[in-house]
């Protein structure tokens, strides 16, 4: 079976993760987001687990990280095909990759776009920036302000790469699992 494949975005504490766990609990196989593990790793390995900064500040080899992060998101992908259900939601998609690169003015090369390309995603939900729920942990350290700037890199990749955004609104997780059932059925 080769299901739809549709990603959950937005910029750091919008949602996404409790979005993902809900569309679990009403049947939807989901695959997780990388970074948040990917990010303990990175910091433990330089030694700065109480450190609150992004690993892209303190990891050796920047490139080779968003190497791994992308390679992560593109087995996520493949190992998609294998699920026997029509629709499989992803917590970040590959586009994040760059979207963050351009965050942190890094330069990619074409391996990042051919990965980007040859891997395109049916869907694009992206959670609109909300203060009223927005906070900073162990593994989110931007402020409120960078966050809004990653939010438009993520809108603005997405879109260059000729996707559609479809804004989810600021709702409860029940009304945001409703919000997309209802634009899937739409499709």
């Amino acid at each position: 079976m080769n299901p739809k494949k549709i990603v959950i975005t937005g910029g750091p504490s919008t949602g996404k993760t409790s979005l993902i766990e809900g569309l679990g609990k009403v049947g939807f196989h989901c695959f997780p987001e990388v970074i948040r593990s990917m990010t303990l790793e990175a910091k433990n390995e330089a030694g700065l687990s109480n450190f609150a900064a992004n690993p892209i500040a303190v990891v050796p080899d920047s490139l080779g990280f968003n190497r791994k992060i992308m390679g992560a998101r593109v087995q996520h992908y493949k190992d998609s095909a294998s699920i026997a259900q029509p629709v499989v939601f992803f917590d970040r998609g590959i586009p994040d990759v760059l979207a963050y690169m351009d965050y942190f003015d890094q330069s990619y090369d074409s391996e990042f776009i051919d990965a980007l390309e040859s891997h395109r995603y049916d869907s694009i939900f992206l959670l609109p920036m909300w203060e009223a729920i927005y906070t900073l942990d162990s593994e989110r350290f931007e402020s409120y302000q960078e966050a809004l700037e990653i939010h438009r890199l993520l809108h603005n990749t997405y879109t260059h790469f000729g996707y559609q955004v479809v804004e989810v609104p600021k709702d409860t997780v029940d009304g945001r699992v409703a919000f997309i059932m209802d634009q899937l059925d739409q499709k």
